[in-house]
């Protein structure tokens, strides 16, 4: 059964190659239905924390002075992730500062990004729209907290992950999803989900 890393960041900013850096981290793992542990954090981004960005999470520039260094954060985070696959919504805006701090402190990203914002616009293609917080309501999973702060936000990905997984057993009777079924499902688009079910079928044959 494979162990999902579920992580969230929250940041001064859109973009690390705009000088943008975390100020929250957690990390959720999930595994056979469930989440078995969680990793949380804040940390000193080192930069101000524009007022619109403190508004939105909650984080203010007085909250992180005193927090522990990015660098030291992410050590502890990329050992509490491992080698398990990561998840997030979103995963391209995730990814960029899982990569970019990770390079800052001399480590590489072995392993692949599922991105449940992907696999829910394929899966769930008639939801209003596909942010975290319309999914949560719409799909009626438990409420995690206030949005925009990175334990919370993870946790409502993680339970919308396995909300995913299961969509696809009862609609497919699969008896399992695999994370390489996953990788597939968010490569194709939403008109090629039966086709990708059946090949990942066949394949196992």
């Amino acid at each position: 059964m494979t162990t999902y890393a579920v992580i969230d960041f929250e940041t001064t900013g859109l973009s690390p190659g705009c000088g943008a850096r975390p100020t929250e981290i957690a990390v959720v793992l999930v595994s056979n239905g469930t989440i078995t542990d969680r990793y949380q954090s804040l940390m000193n981004p080192e930069v101000y924390i524009p007022s619109d960005i403190q508004a939105l999470t909650g984080i203010t520039n007085e909250m992180v002075r005193n927090a522990p260094s990015v660098g030291g954060i992410m050590k502890q985070a990329a050992r509490f992730v491992g080698n398990h696959p990561i998840v997030a919504h979103n995963a391209a805006f995730d990814k960029k500062f899982w990569d970019a701090e990770l390079q800052r402190i001399q480590l590489h990203r072995q392993q692949t990004f599922t991105c449940s914002l992907l696999l829910s616009r394929r899966i769930f293609p008639d939801a209003p729209n596909h942010k975290l917080g319309t999914l949560v309501h719409t799909l009626r999973l438990p409420n995690t907290g206030r949005s925009h702060r990175a334990l919370a936000d993870a946790e409502s990905t993680a339970y919308l992950l396995l909300r995913l997984k299961q969509e696809l057993m009862h609609r497919f009777r699969l008896t399992d999803v695999s994370h390489e079924l996953l990788l597939a499902i968010q490569g194709k688009s939403r008109n090629q989900l039966e086709t990708c079910v059946s090949n990942y079928r066949d394949a196992k044959k």
